[in-house]
């Protein structure tokens, strides 16, 4: 993986892009959103290369991509201390941006991922992304755009980035790792490439989330011991899982699949459960999963949610 590989499914993305500085109708403030591991970061490194003129003119944006350095950019991300970008660390960025570009090509931010900003932050950034002093570019990355203000949506021109058809991407990850079977950990990512690529060493925690989901609802493990077990991986991880799991079985409730349920919930669960309950337990899950992490204890909310499940989420719409 020491080659850089061209990010396939933003050639026109890329292509726009270069249109528009040619056209020199770039915007001052882009919002780059979609899902978690489509390259959108890939795209903001590309973007400011373009901008500075450090990259090679008219390329792609590929992986593995490296964080550009140059004097007239500030890349900004929490802390290593911290779960958000705080007021602080903007009012550091706006002050940088007033300044005169060192090279003369202008001055670049971005801000990723720009949903973790606090609102005090985000407030403070305003008037900055509205009248951007100079030849600024302002480059904010989404993961989870639900979490940003409207104004803050107002004043960016919005580039959503999607994922690739299922068979463009197998055949790209196949070129980052030849002779590897991919189609799995494609799917435990949501489809995203790059997400994939880590997925791939999860597979194996993968299976295991399922068999104990199988066995908590069959009444033959304890809601308390999976969630002990649980706990220890990455929450944003477990959370995505239950939420891609639920999902998948209550599209396949109303014919959405083949199968008519996920390889963690047979159908004889889903016998025994009212679907609307099961959409009631799918938005909770999706709730703790735009919580800040370290806002809620992990272990007791998933003993919660293993507590339902192994009840047949008989109570959950009083959750």
């Amino acid at each position: 993986m020491s080659d850089v590989i061209n990010i396939e499914w933003h050639e026109r993305f890329a292509g726009n892009w270069l249109d528009s500085a040619r056209d020199e109708r770039l915007p001052h403030a882009v919002l780059l959103s979609g899902p978690a591991g489509v390259g959108k970061r890939a795209a903001a490194a590309w973007m400011v290369r373009q901008k500075l003129g450090i990259g090679a003119p008219g390329s792609m944006p590929g992986y593995p991509f490296d964080r550009p350095e140059h004097a007239d950019l500030h890349w900004l991300s929490p802390p290593e201390d911290k779960q958000s970008i705080g007021i602080e660390q903007i009012r550091d960025l706006v002050g940088d941006l007033v300044l005169t570009s060192y090279e003369g090509v202008g001055k670049v931010a971005v801000i990723e991922p720009a949903d973790l900003m606090t609102t005090n932050a985000a407030n403070s950034l305003l008037k900055t992304l509205e009248e951007p002093r100079g030849d600024a570019l302002l480059i904010l990355v989404a993961d989870r755009t639900g979490r940003l203000p409207a104004t803050i949506f107002s004043r960016c021109q919005r580039i959503d980035f999607r994922l690739p058809a299922t068979e463009q991407a197998l055949d790209w990850l196949d070129r980052l790792k030849p002779g590897t079977v991919w189609a799995d950990a494609l799917r435990v990512a949501g489809g995203a490439p790059i997400r994939a690529l880590d997925a791939l060493q999860q597979l194996e925690t993968s299976s295991a989330m399922t068999r104990d989901f199988k066995a908590v609802a069959a009444g033959q493990a304890s809601p308390v011991e999976v969630a002990a077990a649980w706990a220890k991986h990455d929450v944003r991880f477990v959370l995505e899982w239950l939420a891609r799991e639920v999902q998948e079985a209550a599209r396949g409730q109303f014919g959405a699949t083949n199968s008519g349920a996920s390889a963690a919930i047979g159908n004889s669960v889903l016998q025994r459960m009212d679907s609307r309950n099961l959409f009631c337990y799918l938005d909770i899950i999706n709730r703790l999963r735009g919580r800040p992490g370290g806002s809620f204890n992990v272990q007791l909310t998933l003993e919660g949610l293993l507590i339902d499940w192994a009840t047949g989420l008989k109570d959950v719409e009083r959750t």
